[in-house]
């Protein structure tokens, strides 16, 4: 009972965050998990609720509570459209550290988070084997998508449509660069992100290519580290902070004045995560912390409001192809991002933007959430890929890796030819440089 009590004491520290929720229920009307199972404990309100009686002692249970919280995509759906203004993913993301400390981690979390994750050359090492030899567990399914399934019957892979690792990741094509400004007279760092490097290496190739198109400087440091999402949604703050740490001793060896990625995910990660977990430590790392995170920008971001897009030439009506666009629910409703892609998509004269019913809807990946749940994660996708059919494009564009697994998944399932890209591909075809992708 004393353990619990110093449990409810430590989940007490939300208490200030936890009163804002005034049980309204508007976060059921924009929660593609409720949506799916129609659960009041899938939801936040059903959540915070949770969370509120384990602080209390009304609860005894707190594994049952942590498996909820593990219930949930972090999508920010329900942040977004809360008229309280209440920071859900804060609370939870807060919540799912005290928890995992009291509970403590699973082994296999603990080896993933910290002796993978948080090394990055041994992760680079395992994923090139894995790259080597995949072709023995995967087959293609897709040409035009580029999707593999499993050959065996597997609880991990189950019936999914994979991207399989590059066989050259973006560290191994473009190890290291240290360019100087150029006619833009800008210079940026490059955080690439685990997924652009090791599933998506074109885009990353195609962010090189647009930058050197607009003369700006790029700090690209040889053996970045995850972001640390992965282990902080799996509640695990130490692997974070190592991760934390590396990337800041990397990124802060060379001026910069922006910095910038082509992944959802890791800008709303640095810009809103990084900070708000250093506000228990001392003032000179939350300051050296929010120096990077205010100069976050997401590629779209930098292209469309800092170097300016380049209009291209005009192509025949005949020419174009129709193309529609997929909001990553961390680049529009954590960080308010949803013209500047849609300007970049507009850009090449090749294509034909058209709106798809519900474009910032949940795909339903949510990372981690989609190798627990899978299910639920693709039964959530399968109306985000009728949303797509349903617009007639023959290509769906977005700014997030993560999207684009699911977006690739869902599709190649079924048996769509609709194209997957990042919004960043699309404007770098348009673009005259000497780098290929």
């Amino acid at each position: 009972m004393s353990s619990l009590r110093a449990l409810a004491n430590l989940v007490k520290q939300l208490e200030d965050q936890l009163v804002v929720c005034m049980r309204c229920g508007l976060c059921q009307a924009v929660c593609p998990l409720f949506a799916e199972t129609g659960r009041e404990a899938d939801v936040a309100r059903g959540k915070l609720a949770l969370l509120d009686g384990l602080a209390r002692e009304i609860f005894e249970n707190p594994r049952g509570v942590q498996d909820r919280l593990a219930r949930c995509l972090l999508c920010g759906s329900c942040a977004a459209n809360c008229p309280s203004g209440v920071k859900v993913l804060d609370i939870f993301i807060r919540a799912r550290a005290i928890l995992a400390g009291y509970l403590g981690l699973p082994p296999w979390k603990k080896v993933l988070f910290r002796r993978v994750l948080s090394k990055p050359s041994f992760f680079n090492r395992i994923l090139a084997w894995g790259a080597k030899f995949q072709g023995i567990f995967l087959k293609p399914v897709d040409d035009l998508l580029g999707s593999s399934c499993s050959r065996f019957l597997s609880p991990l892979l189950k019936e999914r449509h994979l991207k399989p690792l590059a066989k050259i990741p973006l560290h191994r094509q473009t190890p290291t660069l240290n360019t100087p400004p150029g006619v833009s007279g800008l210079k940026v760092a490059f955080f690439v992100g685990c997924l652009i490097d090791k599933v998506f290496p074109r885009v990353g190739e195609a962010v090189l290519k647009v930058l050197e198109h607009h003369g700006v400087g790029v700090y690209l440091p040889r053996g970045q580290a995850c972001c640390g999402i992965p282990a902080l949604s799996g509640g695990d703050t130490v692997a974070f902070k190592e991760m934390l740490g590396r990337n800041l001793e990397l990124f802060g060896a060379e001026p910069w004045d922006y910095l910038i990625t082509a992944c959802a995910t890791c800008a709303s990660t640095i810009k809103k995560m990084w900070p708000l977990l250093a506000q228990e430590d001392g003032e000179a790392e939350q300051a050296r912390i929010k120096a990077v995170a205010d100069k976050v920008l997401d590629v779209s971001q930098f292209l469309a409001d800092q170097a300016g897009l380049t209009p291209a030439g005009k192509a025949g009506e005949g020419d174009k192809v129709l193309i529609t666009y997929h909001d990553p629910c961390h680049l529009k409703k954590s960080l308010g991002v949803a013209a500047q892609p849609r300007s970049l998509v507009r850009a090449n004269p090749g294509y034909e933007l058209t709106e798809m019913p519900e474009a910032d809807w949940c795909c339903g990946c949510g990372g981690s959430f989609n190798l627990q749940h899978y299910e639920i994660s693709a039964a959530i996708g399968r109306r985000k890929a009728e949303n797509v059919l349903k617009s007639g494009a023959a290509a769906v564009a977005t700014g997030c890796p993560a999207c684009m697994l699911q977006l690739t998944d869902l599709l190649s399932r079924a048996g769509a030819k609709v194209r997957v890209r990042h919004a960043v591909e699309i404007y770098a075809e348009a673009l005259k440089t000497n780098r290929r992708i």
